[in-house]
């Protein structure tokens, strides 16, 4: 048995999102696993391409069934709104200044990053320099560029 990860940070939009999709794909699995028997009964089973793709599609709906499962077990909403402590957390939104540019970002868990949408990770490289920092702080990233620097302008 797999041993389980740790917790899975989710907004409560996110967990919402996952238990959406976790009960679209149980309402597809009936139909799934008919298609499998149906391509069954053709016969020999090695040769049949289409046995061997309803099976294969088969195969990853379980798996992203029991891949959602474990993430809705596991998960640990993050609560909106400002932080007391003053510093970058988990669902804090930060406005950066770079190169004169200002950006604003969300840090979520992993699993709800959208870096066009502004949603980052916590453990991205940008991320992970803006945890427990505070406004006015300045950030170093290292990038495959080179250094960035990245001024917190305000936490929200």
């Amino acid at each position: 048995m797999r041993r389980q990860g740790g917790p899975i940070h989710l907004t409560a939009e996110g967990l919402r999102r996952s238990k959406e999709q976790l009960t679209r794909l149980k309402e597809e699995m009936p139909g799934l696993i008919a298609e499998t028997q149906r391509t069954a009964a053709y016969g020999d089973r090695s040769d049949s391409a289409e046995y061997k793709e309803a099976k294969s599609t088969l195969r990853r709906a379980q798996g992203r069934i029991l891949s959602i499962e474990s993430q809705i077990r596991r998960a640990v909403i993050i609560e909106p709104g400002r932080n007391i402590s003053g510093t970058v957390q988990l669902g804090s939104i930060v406005v950066v200044e770079i190169n004169g540019v200002q950006k604003t970002y969300q840090i979520l868990g992993p699993h709800e990053t959208d870096p066009s949408k502004g949603f980052i990770s916590h453990k991205s490289p940008l991320g992970a320099a803006l945890i427990n920092h505070m406004e006015g702080d300045k950030v170093i990233v290292q990038t495959g560029g080179g250094p960035k620097e990245y001024n917190v302008l305000e936490i929200k």
